[in-house]
């Protein structure tokens, strides 16, 4: 195990007397999981049983957004791209899009489809227009999930539609939609539109919070018997991003669906609202700042500065913001030859003790292997430092 050197770098020559108001608990909510996390630091700052395994409903289908919207980026696919409508497809069950089969419709209707009212038709027709099957683009779903650190997902569709090989946890819905929001901004939009005419048919958004606070601008809901009522929920107020995830929230009223939706909606307001009133993000320094130097064993150069490889953020209560202390700590040898973006350390942000976030030290620039000079240099004194002939001359 390398050993490390410990900087430290307080954010204030000395930390304040505080006289923030006391932190009140979350608010009870409706739901058997929920998260709530600031999505620039990626703190989570309420929880409950974040990782247990549920069903996910039609939140599957963010999973499906982010495939699609990763062909989108890289240029496979464009928004007028057109996909054939299946039999399949058109044979989905549950909230559709009503395509028409053998018909041509694009990827940018296709999303307001999979996203606005939640079809399942519309789904299957992404699906099967990015990997030619159902089957190979759940491949490519389940791969997402574990480059994303999604460990309690798995998908067996891109609908949602229940399936014994299909779940996912508060924990990872929230790490996937804070993917998309961080990943495509470019393509955020769909998961913020209230409403869909498509063939003469106008279809409102189930996410009825779009209508309950002005701050609320999108991802998805979900419901199905087993799964419960599901909402994936992002609100901005004063530049400040939160996201609060429900995994299901019981039925309220056995006739009133809307009602039912409505009391989701209000689930997951309650959460928001207490990320935005008790709770400040700070941006402590930008990606690629420079925040000290490594020292590189037998290397073309010495040092080597190092800094975040993105953005660093810090959410702590309001008022304590001020407290929070950063500490670098690098490796005490880094061996040459050094890449560009290398983990060389880690940077914590803590407070009264407790680390608030944590993130990775990156080489700011390539170092090459030494010459004969830097080797015979440092293994010398390497040897003079195992023996400890230095401490005792």
């Amino acid at each position: 195990m390398p050993r490390f050197l410990l900087a430290c770098i307080a954010l204030v020559a000395a930390a304040p007397a505080f006289a923030a108001v006391p932190l009140p608990p979350a608010p009870a909510v409706d739901a058997a999981s929920y998260v709530l996390l600031d999505a620039q630091s990626g703190q989570v700052l309420a929880q409950k049983d974040p990782d247990a395994r549920r069903a996910p409903a039609s939140t599957t289908k963010l999973m499906t957004a982010y495939v699609v919207f990763q062909d989108l980026a890289a240029g496979h696919i464009k928004l007028d791209t057109q996909f054939t409508v299946s039999k399949k497809a058109w044979q989905q069950i549950g909230s559709r899009m009503f395509l028409k089969p053998g018909s041509q419709v694009s990827v940018d209707e296709l999303l307001q489809g999979m996203l606005v009212p939640s079809g399942n038709d519309a789904a299957m027709a992404l699906a099967q227009g990015v990997a030619g099957t159902e089957a190979g683009f759940v491949t490519m779903m389940n791969a997402d999930a574990r480059a994303l650190g999604m460990r309690n997902t798995h998908y067996a569709n891109p609908t949602g539609l229940p399936d014994d090989g299909l779940y996912t946890s508060a924990a990872d819905l929230a790490t996937l939609s804070r993917a998309l929001i961080r990943d495509y901004p470019q393509y955020y939009h769909y998961l913020g539109q209230k409403e869909l005419t498509w063939n003469h048919i106008t279809q409102p958004n189930w996410n009825k919070l779009l209508w309950l606070d002005p701050s609320a601008d999108g991802l998805k809901t979900g419901y199905t018997e087993d799964a419960g009522y599901c909402l994936a929920a992002s609100a901005e107020r004063k530049g400040q991003r939160m996201i609060a995830v429900v995994m299901n929230v019981p039925q309220k009223s056995k006739t009133d669906n809307m009602a039912n939706y409505q009391h989701l909606a209000q689930v997951s307001e309650s959460l928001l609202d207490y990320g935005m009133r008790f709770f400040g993000t700070r941006k402590l320094y930008d990606g690629d700042a420079r925040l000290g130097e490594a020292r590189v064993w037998k290397g073309g150069r010495e040092l080597v500065a190092v800094g975040p490889a993105q953005p660093l953020y810090v959410t702590a209560p309001v008022g304590e913001l001020p407290g929070v202390k950063v500490e670098t700590h690098l490796q005490a040898r880094v061996p040459a030859p050094v890449a560009k973006g290398e983990t060389v350390g880690e940077v914590t942000a803590s407070y009264g003790g407790q680390t608030l976030v944590a993130a990775p030290l990156v080489a700011l620039r390539a170092v090459p292997a030494g010459g004969v000079w830097p080797k015979i240099r440092d293994t010398v004194l390497g040897w003079v430092r195992a023996t400890g002939i230095g401490a005792r001359l």
